[in-house]
C-alpha cells in the first residue's frame, strides 16, 4: 500500500518524458477516421520517443494539416487536421522528419461512414436493458483467459477481486437466452483494456481507450458482437468513463503535460457530494474537491478543462460509435465531470449521431438532484446540460420503500407515489433509466429479504413504470447478495464456465423457485416488448389508500392497470374510484396467469402486484 500511495501522490508530479524505452513512433490516435463527419476537424495524438523534435508532413487531397502542437512532454505531438467535405476515402502517409535520419511514417486511413439503418439507433423506453459484467457472465474462449504481457495474470474464480475469464464470445453464445427472456438491449460494463495489476475485471480504470481488453476479445470481435446483436433485434449500450483513467495507461505513465490530470500536493479524494456542485451558497473548495478530487488511488482524475483532454475523450467516443455502431451510451460517474465540457460533449456526439441515446449515472434519493443534471435547465441551473436522461436512483429507493417500509404520510408506498408525482422536474422523465440494482449495489432479492412476493412486485413495477427499465444479470434466476464488498454482487452466472455443475441458462439447470422467477420475468418482459402502452403510453396514478397503490399505463389501443398491495395481509378493494381510467370495462386479463379478472372488485395478496390488461373504452 505504501508503494501505491507513493505512486499516486508523488509520481504524477515528477518531470514528464520519463516513460521508459518507448519506440520512436509508438502510436497515433485515433488510428483511423472517417470522411463525411459533421465536424471536419480532427486532432491526432502522436506518442513516440522525442517525437516533438521532428517535422510533420502529409499530402492528401481534401486534408489540411492546420497546426502542429508541441507540449511539455517531447514524447508527444498533437496534430490538427481539417477534412473537407467531399474528401475521398483512402490512405496516405504522415511523415515525421528529422535531419540526418530516416523519416518515420504512419499510414493514415480515412474510411467511408456506415449509414446503415440499424446502427446507433438509440435505446429508449421501448427497450429493456440487461446489464452484464463481461468477466462474470460466461467464458466462451479459454484461449484468451490470460496474457503474459498484462499486469494481472491468470484466472482465479475463487477470488471475487480477480479475473474469472468471462468474455465477449461467452456473451455471444448466450444471446438466444437473453432474447427469449425478453431483453431488447445489452449494456456491458467497460470492455476496453484495463491493464491494472489488481481488480482489473470491473473495467472502470481504462488503460487503452482504443483497444478491447484482450481477455474479452478483440476490437473486431466487439464489432461482430454488436452486429450479431443487431441481427437478432438486440441493441447495445456502451459504458463510457470520462472522469478518470487507470494509472497504468500510457497517457498517465507518460503524461503529455502536468495538466492532463488534476494534480494535488498529495493524494486527494473527491468528497462525493453532489450538493457541492449544486449549492448556490457552497464554497469554491467543496466544489473543487467534488469535481477535481480523485475517485480512487488507481483512477487518475482527468482534467476536462484541458482542450487536449477534451478532444482525446470526445474523439475516442465518436470513434467507437462509428466503428462498432453501438446504440446508446451510459456515462459513468456523470456528476464528477466538468459540466461545461460534458454539455459540449453531448452536443458534439449528437451532431454526429442524432438517434443515439445517452444516460448518465446519477445516484441520489432526490428527484430534484437528478433533474439538476438533465437537459433543459428545468430546475434553474443556469445552462443546458444536453443530457437526455439519468439512472433513476430516486425511483429505485422509493420502490424499496414501497416494498419494505411502513405506511405513512410520506413513507412506505406513499413515497413512491410522491416521487412519481415529481416527474414535472424533468424535461422528459421517460428517458430516465429505472433499475433495482446493478454492479455497485446489493442485489434486489437480498434487498427484499428474499421475499418472493416482494421480488415479483419489484419486477412488475420495473416493467410497468415510466422510463427505460434495466435489470442486472442473474436477477431473473434469483441471484442474491449484499454489496459489502461489491465483489459479492459480481458472482459468476452459473453455467457460463466449462465444468460448472449447474447450467442456469437452461430450465433443466434451474430449480423450481428459479424457474418460477425466470418465467415471471420472461412473461412480463415479453408482454412489455409487445405492448406500446407500457413503452410510450401515458401514466395516471392514484394516491395510495389503505396501502394499495394503483396506476395505469395507456394509449389509444390498450390500457394496463397495475395494483400493488403494500400491506402484510391479503386485501379486497372496490375499483369504482378508478372509473376515469377503467371507463366502463368489466373484465381484464391477468398478464401473468392469462385468466380473466372481474374488475368490480380486486383481491390482491400481501406485498403482491396485479398487472391487468383492460379493453379501452373511448
Amino acid at each position: 500500500m505504501k508503494k501505491l500511495l507513493f505512486f499516486t501522490a508523488c509520481c504524477l508530479a515528477m518531470a514528464l518524458g520519463s516513460f521508459a524505452q518507448i519506440p520512436a513512433l509508438e502510436r497515433v490516435e485515433p488510428m483511423f477516421w472517417w470522411v463525411g463527419m459533421h465536424n471536419p476537424n480532427l486532432q491526432l495524438i502522436v506518442h513516440g520517443s522525442n517525437i516533438a523534435t521532428r517535422k510533420v508532413e502529409l499530402n492528401y487531397p481534401g486534408v489540411k494539416l492546420v497546426a502542429v502542437h508541441k507540449v511539455e512532454n517531447p514524447n508527444y505531438l498533437f496534430l490538427d487536421l481539417r477534412i473537407f467535405s467531399g474528401t475521398t476515402p483512402g490512405t496516405f502517409p504522415i511523415k515525421f522528419i528529422k535531419a540526418g535520419e530516416k523519416p518515420l511514417t504512419y499510414s493514415y486511413t480515412l474510411k467511408a461512414r456506415d449509414h446503415s439503418q440499424g446502427r446507433a439507433q438509440g435505446v429508449t423506453n421501448k427497450d429493456l436493458i440487461y446489464l452484464i459484467m463481461p468477466d462474470r457472465f460466461a467464458n466462451g474462449d479459454k484461449a484468451n483467459d490470460s496474457f503474459s504481457n498484462l499486469r494481472e495474470q491468470g484466472i482465479h474464480r475463487d477470488s471475487m477481486f480477480s479475473r474469472h475469464g468471462g468474455d465477449l464470445q461467452g456473451i455471444m453464445d448466450h444471446l438466444d437466452y437473453l432474447k427469449d427472456l425478453g431483453v431488447t438491449a445489452i449494456w456491458l460494463t467497460p470492455e476496453i483494456e484495463n491493464d491494472e495489476p489488481h481488480a482489473s475485471y470491473h473495467g472502470y480504470a481504462v488503460t487503452d481507450y482504443y483497444k478491447v481488453d484482450p481477455r474479452y476479445g478483440t476490437n473486431d470481435l466487439y464489432k461482430k458482437f454488436v452486429e450479431k446483436c443487431h441481427s437478432m433485434g438486440l441493441k447495445v449500450v456502451k459504458d463510457l468513463v470520462h472522469n478518470h483513467a487507470g494509472t497504468e495507461g500510457y497517457t498517465i505513465l507518460d503524461m503529455p503535460m502536468k495538466s492532463w490530470v488534476h494534480q494535488w500536493p498529495k493524494y486527494t479524494k473527491s468528497n462525493f457530494k453532489y450538493e457541492a456542485e449544486m449549492d448556490i451558497h457552497g464554497s469554491a473548495m467543496d466544489r473543487k474537491l467534488m469535481l477535481d478530487g480523485w475517485f480512487d488511488h488507481r483512477m487518475a482524475d482527468m482534467n476536462e478543462n484541458n482542450p487536449y483532454v477534451q478532444n482525446f475523450l470526445t474523439q475516442n467516443h465518436i470513434w467507437w460509435i462509428e466503428y462498432a455502431g453501438v446504440d446508446g451510451l451510459r456515462l459513468d460517474t456523470y456528476p464528477y465531470n466538468d459540466p461545461a465540457y460534458m454539455a459540449k460533449w453531448a452536443v458534439d456526439v449528437k451532431n454526429e449521431f442524432p438517434r443515439l441515446s445517452i444516460f448518465g449515472e446519477v445516484l441520489t434519493p432526490q428527484p430534484v438532484t437528478q433533474a439538476y443534471f438533465t437537459q433543459g435547465n428545468t430546475v434553474n441551473r443556469g445552462f443546458d446540460t444536453h443530457l437526455p436522461g439519468v439512472t433513476d436512483g430516486a425511483i429505485k429507493d422509493a420502490i424499496y420503500e414501497a416494498l419494505n417500509g411502513n405506511d405513512g404520510w410520506a413513507d412506505g408506498v406513499n413515497r413512491l407515489y410522491g416521487l412519481v408525482a415529481q416527474d414535472f422536474l424533468y424535461q422528459d422523465a421517460t428517458r430516465n433509466v429505472v433499475f433495482l440494482d446493478n454492479h455497485d449495489m446489493s442485489r434486489m432479492l437480498s434487498m427484499v429479504n428474499e421475499d418472493i412476493n416482494k421480488y415479483k412486485s419489484a419486477m412488475a413495477m420495473l416493467m410497468t413504470l415510466r422510463g427505460v427499465p434495466q435489470m442486472y444479470y442473474g436477477d431473473e434466476i434469483l441471484m442474491k447478495n449484499y454489496s459489502n464488498p461489491d465483489g459479492l454482487v459480481r458472482e459468476d452466472f452459473p453455467g457460463g464456465w466449462y465444468g460448472d455443475k449447474k447450467n442456469k441458462f437452461t430450465a433443466d439447470g434451474r430449480d423450481d423457485k428459479e424457474n418460477d422467477a425466470f418465467n415471471y420475468v420472461k412473461t412480463l418482459a415479453n408482454y412489455r416488448k409487445n405492448t406500446a402502452a407500457l413503452q410510450t403510453g401515458k401514466m395516471t396514478q392514484y394516491i395510495p389508500e389503505k396501502g394499495i397503490y394503483v396506476y395505469f399505463r395507456y394509449d389509444d389501443k390498450k390500457t394496463v392497470m397495475v395494483v400493488y398491495n403494500s400491506t402484510d395481509k391479503e386485501q379486497t378493494t372496490a375499483t369504482s374510484r378508478y372509473y376515469e381510467r377503467i371507463k366502463g370495462a368489466k373484465n381484464a386479463k391477468n398478464i401473468i396467469t392469462g385468466e380473466s379478472q372481474d374488475l368490480s372488485k380486486l383481491t390482491i395478496g400481501a406485498k403482491s402486484t396485479l398487472v391487468l390488461e383492460l379493453a379501452n373504452s373511448k
